[in-house]
């Protein structure tokens, strides 16, 4: 049998190739995804185990909440003569790590869209601490700065140049007297200024202060030894770990962030494979139903059931192991393009050579097989069934199953049990994240399979409607293709099922996104009150220095600059945004909507009130009076007591889940930095009046001065981006439900050579043929359409009322709705276009003699 099959998946050549490729594009999405994510991880390996090189142990701050670059925990210079001092330590020098950014030839920040801006300090008298290779030039001194050698091509910098660099405070002059490099590795758009160990601390504000105290062994000291000798000397904000470790823990704080960029990615394979298996069965049961007669001579011949099962099992397993291996491939230049995605989308990572792991070749294998084994093994149940005179029938038919007599009953308990997962996913309490985004897969898959096994039944209703366009302007073509489409309703729901979940998922996402378009437009035309708001220029970077506000309030036009911190802080027992307002300014920039309490709880805040939002007040079962303690990045702690409770608005606010007065901000956390500043100015806001503030901001190019109606569109192009980047995403699985009906088509056209062959003879003309394929496969695009699109407004719909404690509001996009449809369509008409071509060609005599 092993043969047979062999042959026989050979002898169809174009069919193996379509339902090839549906597995290929899956798996490449698989593939291309590993490779991505170990191929930046492994650059970020690489940079870690670098900076470690030369050290025995680091000592730092403790991490006790998870933020950015240079915000973490510092330790006191002090501890640094008594560390040199012990018994087994060599050497020792501080390092200072923090964010700097690098003033272009423009006079602006370069951002390279969003990505990491380093700032080094480094001792540069114990280079066996230092992080970055030296590749041109030579090490700075007082005044002088090193870049990456990156951005010096790129901006044209040449040695002893004078340029620009902010750190934690307004821009800094300094001369340029060498490039470098870290590790060995491409750096993607990320930035580097290393200074020397004394200028970085005055640079980044922390005077007295290192991030961490790099420590190497005497010979024959073990690192284990050398930690035991640390520990007694350090208060308990620090602490001590070996180099491995160090680079270890530095290492699985990037596998966090890329573990979410690795399900991301995979969750749209996984949809692309998913359509692709409603596209592998559809073929198969064609092609099993194609074969009737072949089959029953193979049980004729004294073939036995298990045999026949055995030979398309075979198939299948031959076509999924070929094509599991060409979606390898095809993964390598996938992962290219997922990185040129990314960095279009504002996340241009560090990356090194192409890394092509044992785990990815075996799971890309694995997901291709299975998946077409387990798309295959219906039709191939199928196939057994076939009973042995049928080879001696024409027409012959396979026999209908057992199950399908109970097809619509089994369809709504598979739609009920999808609703009620989709409803424990959105609306129960207490999940865990990990949880929830499981049901809503389940539900979701499970929800379209249903409507897939409901539809067969729907087929003839909808074709008669969606058909009768091609019935009054294709003439006779027209009108048999609505027949068509109608005549095995099963095979054309299927075919249509394919692309109505990439139109669904393609919907929801529209739908969610003018809903939270609307939100947040609604939100912020209610609640900014301010005239002119600076914030951060990169959407990666969350504050900028507080001396630009200071220095943006001193304009002579501005009547009132209120500006607001922003720090992360575990308060209550959750990490959450604190924030820190003026209570006397806030409501001139920005209306905060009371749930509990008025804008004259802001003026009682003192050192110890604070206010939370209703959903973070209903997550910790908190009231008014109710006490909670915030524990900050320094380890310092600060019991509070809340004071007023406020609607939390579309995705989030400028205000945290925690606000605080400014005073008790700045009193608790170390090295406070605002979030945004709003500005209101007296009289009419004018062009001259922009500039004024403009100048003002200058010497803060990480700083950007938006209108209200600036900052408004801007908060609204966030979403846009987002959605953008799923359109992209998504097309995978559009493209994999054309080549689903392309295949359909052309093995209808096969089916039916001798009823097309028949059609010539009675003067249906070439062209009448090829409108007859064109518009049967407009007419299942329609359907899909028809099905797919008020399926993803139900998501839609689910999620948003899922989402409306977070002032996520339903709203419709009609203009995108109508798009969707008129894409639908031309996907039809691009699918047709070899299947039709194929049928106009056919010779009509042979056509006519064709069993």
């Amino acid at each position: 049998m092993i043969r047979v099959a062999l042959k026989g998946l050979l002898g169809r050549k174009f069919r193996a190739a379509t339902v090839a490729l549906a597995i290929v594009l899956g798996v490449a999405m698989v593939s291309g995804t590993f490779v991505l994510t170990d191929t930046i991880s492994h650059a970020f390996d690489r940079i870690f185990v670098s900076a470690q090189s030369g050290t025995s142990v680091v000592v730092s701050g403790k991490t006790v909440v998870q933020r950015s670059i240079g915000s973490n925990a510092t330790v006191r210079a002090t501890l640094l003569a008594p560390i040199r001092r012990l018994p087994g330590v060599k050497t020792a020098a501080g390092a200072i790590k923090d964010q700097a950014k690098i003033i272009g030839k423009d006079g602006k920040a370069i951002t390279t869209r969003g990505s990491p801006t380093f700032g080094y300090g480094v001792d540069f008298s114990r280079p066996r601490f230092n992080p970055l290779t030296l590749l041109t030039g030579r090490w700075p001194g007082a005044g002088e700065v090193a870049v990456d050698k990156t951005t010096a091509k790129k901006q044209g910098f040449r040695l002893g140049q004078m340029i620009g660099v902010e750190g934690r405070g307004p821009v800094g002059r300094y001369r340029l007297t060498g490039t470098v490099g870290i590790g060995g590795v491409s750096t993607g758009g990320t930035t580097f200024a290393a200074f020397d160990l004394v200028s970085a601390q005055r640079i980044f504000a922390k005077k007295g202060a290192y991030d961490s105290i790099s420590v190497a062994a005497k010979s024959g000291v073990a690192e284990a030894q050398l930690v035991r000798e640390i520990r007694p000397l350090l208060p308990a904000s620090a602490q001590v770990k070996t180099a491995a470790q160090q680079a270890q823990s530095d290492s699985q704080q990037i596998q966090q962030g890329l573990s979410f960029l690795t399900y991301f990615l995979l969750a749209f394979a996984g949809i692309a494979l998913f359509v692709g298996s409603f596209v592998i069965f559809n073929t198969l049961s064609i092609t099993v139903a194609q074969r009737t007669r072949e089959f029953a001579t193979l049980r004729t011949l004294g073939a036995l059931r298990r045999q026949v099962l055995q030979s398309v099992v075979i198939e299948m397993l031959v076509l999924g192991v070929l094509s599991s291996v060409a979606g390898l491939a095809l993964g390598l230049g996938l992962a290219k393009a997922l990185s040129a995605l990314l960095s279009g989308a504002g996340l241009s990572l560090p990356q090194t050579g192409i890394v092509f792991a044992t785990r990815t070749v075996v799971v890309s294998l694995l997901v291709g097989v299975v998946i077409a084994l387990l798309a295959g093994i219906f039709p191939a149940l199928r196939a057994t069934r076939v009973p042995p005179i049928a080879a001696v029938r024409e027409g012959a038919v396979l026999p209908k199953g057992r199950l399908a007599q109970h097809a619509s009953p089994i369809a709504g308990v598979v739609i009920a049990v999808a609703v009620a997962i989709l409803g424990v996913g959105m609306f129960v309490g207490g999940l865990s994240t990990v949880t929830r985004l499981i049901a809503l897969a389940v539900g979701c898959l499970a929800l379209f399979i249903g409507v897939a096994l409901v539809s067969p039944p729907l087929v003839g209703p909808l074709a008669a409607v969606v058909g009768r366009p091609s019935a009054r302007l294709g003439g006779v073509a027209g009108r048999l293709a609505r027949e068509n489409a109608a005549r095995n309703p099963g095979r054309t729901a299927t075919t249509a099922a394919s692309l109505m979940i990439g139109l669904a998922l393609v919907t929801f996402v529209a739908v969610l996104g003018q809903g939270l378009h609307a939100s947040i437009s609604d939100t912020l035309h209610r609640d900014l009150v301010a005239d002119y708001v600076v914030s951060p220029v990169s959407a990666r970077q969350t504050t900028f220095a507080t001396a630009a506000g200071n220095a943006v309030a001193s304009a002579p036009a501005v009547a009132v600059a209120s500006s607001v911190r922003g720090q992360q802080a575990k308060v209550a027992g959750g990490q959450v945004t604190v924030t820190g307002l003026d209570p006397a300014t806030i409501s001139n920039g920005w209306r905060v909507e009371w749930k509990h309490g008025s804008d004259a709880v802001l003026r009682q805040l003192g050192r110890r009130g604070a206010i939370v939002t209703d959903t973070f007040a209903t997550d910790k079962s908190l009231r008014l009076g109710s006490r909670i303690r915030a524990v900050t990045p320094d380890d310092k702690t600060l019991e509070l007591v809340v004071k007023g409770i406020y609607k939390a608005p579309a995705l989030g606010s400028v205000l945290g889940s925690v606000s605080l007065s400014r005073d008790a901000f700045d009193a608790t956390f170390a090295r406070p930095e605002n979030q945004n500043t709003f500005i209101t100015v007296r009289g009419t806001p004018t062009l001259a009046t922009q500039h004024s503030l403009e100048a003002k901001l200058a010497a803060y190019p990480d700083t950007k001065l938006q209108t209200r109606k600036q900052f408004i569109t801007s908060q609204e192009s966030s979403v846009s981006t987002l959605l953008s980047l799923l359109y992209v995403l998504l097309a995978l699985s559009i493209v994999v439900s054309l080549f689903g009906m392309v295949n359909a088509l052309a093995l209808s056209v096969l089916e039916r050579t001798r009823e097309l062959g028949m059609l010539r003879a009675v003067g249906m003309t070439r062209r009448e043929v090829r409108r007859l394929v064109r518009y049967e496969s407009v007419i299942t695009a329609s359907i899909g359409a028809v099905l797919g699109l008020p399926l993803g407004i139900f998501l839609a719909a689910l999620v948003t009322r899922a989402l409306s404690s977070q002032g996520i509001v339903f709203a419709l996009p009609g203009t995108s709705l109508v798009l969707f449809a008129v894409l639908a369509v031309v996907a039809g008409v691009a699918a047709a276009i070899l299947p039709a071509r194929r049928a106009a060609g056919l010779n009509v005599l042979e056509a006519l003699q064709y069993e």
